[in-house]
């Protein structure tokens, strides 16, 4: 059976494998095709497609964009995106410098709490890398600061520790219109990492449909066989499309393999893909 992947990061977000790895780990593990879904950053994918072209495997531009909703963070999926349509671009680019500053004050709180960190000496720790908390976490861990990655998240970088700053976002439905604009296929992500309720859950899916959402990650990595079940009955009743994903970032998530999970228990046909690809020429001819 042909199997994807329709969620994974390189190391231009808070991956460990370049883009190019990717595709070969793609190969190894025998998928037809995979998404590569950096956080807010669409830096990879030329690396990836240029990679890939006389391969027999399929790289889907994608990204995700990390959005708020209600004080929680939700993130919203982009695949198949014109990644290199200008008004695209500029927009991620805005989503960048919004990152960049938000990293600049952390790091000053940090600073302050006697750490030896700065912006130029994280950025230099990993080049090319769009930084986000997990970056932050593996400084901490490779100085000395702290024990283990979790360990810095409670002490440092976790919403309600004093050194953390919030980063300005976009809400869902901005983001479900971003893609829709790449002439992409939003998709909610993981829903029941959110740990909204169920009601809380369907008033934000009925909020995003009427904003042009797609899909839902219906099949992720963590899931049990009855959240599995859930989330594929959560996008039959609203009349969206199932999508997805490992989530697989490497060594920054030790066990997690790409396009089969933990324990090899995922599983995503491909045919999951070809139905999102039928509806993304729909829209297009729409």
């Amino acid at each position: 059976m042909k199997t994807v992947d329709l969620h994974v990061h390189s190391n231009r977000s808070d991956g460990s494998m370049t883009p190019a790895q990717l595709v070969d780990l793609a190969l190894e593990k025998g998928l037809s095709a995979f998404a590569l879904t950096d956080h807010d950053t669409t830096d990879g994918l030329e690396e990836a497609i240029r990679y890939a072209a006389d391969k027999e495997i399929e790289v889907i531009p994608g990204i995700e964009f990390s959005t708020e909703y209600r004080g929680r963070d939700i993130h919203m999926l982009g695949l198949a995106i014109e990644y290199d349509a200008p008004l695209f671009r500029d927009q991620i680019r805005a989503f960048v410098d919004s990152r960049i500053l938000r990293n600049q004050k952390m790091c000053r709180n940090l600073m302050e709490a006697g750490i030896d960190i700065s912006y130029e000496k994280l950025t230099a720790a990993f080049p090319g890398s769009v930084i986000t908390r997990g970056h932050y976490s593996r400084y901490l861990l490779d100085h000395g600061y702290v024990k283990s990655m979790p360990e810095a998240f409670d002490r440092y970088l976790g919403d309600r520790t004093p050194y953390f700053v919030p980063r300005q976002k976009v809400t869902p439905a901005q983001a479900v219109q971003l893609i829709l604009d790449a002439h992409g296929i939003p998709v909610l992500a993981h829903p029941t990492l959110y740990h909204m309720g169920k009601e809380a859950l369907q008033k934000l899916v009925t909020e995003l449909k009427e904003a042009g959402l797609i899909g839902i990650e219906a099949i992720y990595s963590t899931y049990s066989a009855g959240e599995t079940r859930e989330m594929r009955q959560l996008a039959e009743r609203n009349h969206l499309l199932v999508s997805g994903g490992s989530d697989f970032h490497g060594s920054t998530k030790p066990g997690l393999e790409m396009g089969t999970g933990y324990n090899g228990r995922l599983i995503i046909p491909y045919d999951i893909w070809e139905k999102l690809k039928e509806k993304r020429a729909e829209m297009l001819q729409g």
